[in-house]
């Protein structure tokens, strides 16, 4: 691990851990309040802070997800790690309720799931001094200053993994240096995803011991979800068009560009000609919302959740289970990339690719730059200016018979060509792990 910080750097630590401690109240509150509609907020929230019930112990291998899509990163690293040291007890950890509710799939016995402690020096203490962890990954974004810290001290080694940095957030950590640049310099060291992310990531001081590409590439979709809703792709009156993983202002836009189509399209009365339409909201809290929204426009909805063997008949089918975008890929001919259309960053595109789905992505994938451009070379993918130039881009593309049945095949060889990253950073990061005692 690299050396202390000089002076100014050591001021700014004190004034960012001062005012992570006045804030301590507030997250607590924040955490009650979603905790109404998410109970997992409200269990065990003292190990927000670094106190817990259970016993010190030590030994752990330790990853932190973070979220949902973190999460499913872990569980192929995990996987890995295991494979390597059968024995292995792993602590997981994660600052959501959706990393929390997947995590505990990745649990066998003698592990531990907990939250991430919020970045208090002394929060960071107790909780290295309860596990006294053999070596930590933070998975693709996440470093805490006091956390990195804390790990220096006690001689954890402290690793970046399936690291990633998006224009945004480089930017803003150039212009914190003051605060980012120990941060990264004191990790024991990072294993980023494209050579983009790992320059930028040792601009900033960090040591990049390898650049290994996305953790997620590895990842096999469910087969009988794929198969069932292949099966069900048959029963659409039209090809399949999804738009996944909506976020805010995505279904708006999309609603736009159905109504842009032409009179007469999109009505009860008139068959729906040109493709059935299936929408998957990111977030499942928002599915009564964006329900709402087409409802009062004049089209039917038909939620997955109240299908029997079928789909019901409707002018938009709605994905509103979790767990399942396997099933969704499978049952669409072409997906346009939700998260992409307004200044999210874009959402995963890989498990399109694994699930032989081409993509018509919007301007903004810039949380996913590397594979968005892997995509397009390989024909995978395809980009768009806005909804309604994606909504016409997937018609047309639909249309052109071979064209479709190329990119099928394009996307699995895409996905195939990229997949092993998950191997070789477990073996790197066990190579660095201490002993287990």
């Amino acid at each position: 691990m690299a050396g202390g910080l000089n002076p100014l750097e050591r001021l700014a630590l004190r004034c960012y851990s001062f005012i992570m401690w006045l804030l301590q109240p507030m997250v607590r509150r924040k955490l009650l309040r979603r905790a109404v509609a998410e109970p997992e907020y409200g269990q065990r929230m003292e190990e927000r802070f670094g106190r817990y019930a259970d016993a010190p112990s030590a030994g752990w291998v330790w990853v932190h997800a973070v979220s949902l899509g973190e999460t499913r990163a872990a569980a192929l690293l995990v996987a890995q790690l295991r494979a390597r040291e059968p024995a292995m007890k792993l602590l997981l950890t994660h600052s959501t309720a959706s990393g929390w509710a997947a995590g505990r799939a990745l649990l066998g016995p003698g592990d531990r799931q907990g939250w991430f402690p919020w970045d208090t020096t002394a929060a960071s203490t107790r909780f290295l001094r309860h596990f006294r962890p053999r070596v930590g990954m933070l998975l693709e974004t996440e470093v805490w200053p006091n956390m990195v810290q804390a790990c220096a001290r006690h001689h954890v080694p402290l690793l970046l993994v399936n690291a990633r940095l998006n224009p945004a957030s480089y930017t803003g950590a150039v212009r914190l240096n003051w605060l980012s640049a120990p941060a990264y310099r004191c990790l024991a060291g990072v294993y980023a995803q494209g050579r983009a992310d790992a320059d930028k990531l040792a601009a900033l001081g960090a040591v990049v011991r390898g650049v290994y590409g996305n953790i997620k590439f590895d990842a096999q979709p469910a087969s009988a979800q794929l198969a069932e809703g292949r099966a069900l792709r048959r029963l659409a009156p039209a090809p399949v068009v999804m738009l996944v993983s909506s976020r805010e202002g995505e279904e708006a836009a999309l609603l736009a560009a159905l109504m842009s189509l032409g009179p007469g399209t999109w009505t009860q009365e008139a068959p729906r000609r040109l493709c059935q339409v299936l929408v998957v909201p990111r977030h499942p809290q928002r599915v009564v919302e964006v329900a709402g929204l087409f409802r009062q426009a004049g089209f039917s909805v038909s939620r997955r959740t109240e299908w029997g063997d079928q789909p019901e008949a409707a002018d938009v089918w709605l994905g509103d289970s979790m767990g399942e975008l396997a099933f969704y890929y499978g049952m669409s001919d072409v997906a346009l990339l939700g998260g992409s259309f307004g200044p999210f960053g874009g959402q995963n595109l890989i498990e399109s690719a694994t699930c032989g789905c081409p993509l018509v992505m919007g301007p903004h994938t810039f949380n996913f730059n590397d594979a968005a451009q892997w995509a397009l070379d390989a024909g995978a993918a395809r980009r768009a200016p806005d909804m309604e130039s994606a909504l016409a881009l997937a018609l047309s593309w639909l249309g052109q018979g071979d064209a479709i049945a190329q990119a099928r095949l394009c996307c699995l060889s895409f996905a195939g060509a990229h997949r092993g990253a998950s191997a070789r950073t477990a073996e790197a990061v066990l190579g660095l792990a201490m002993p287990p005692t």
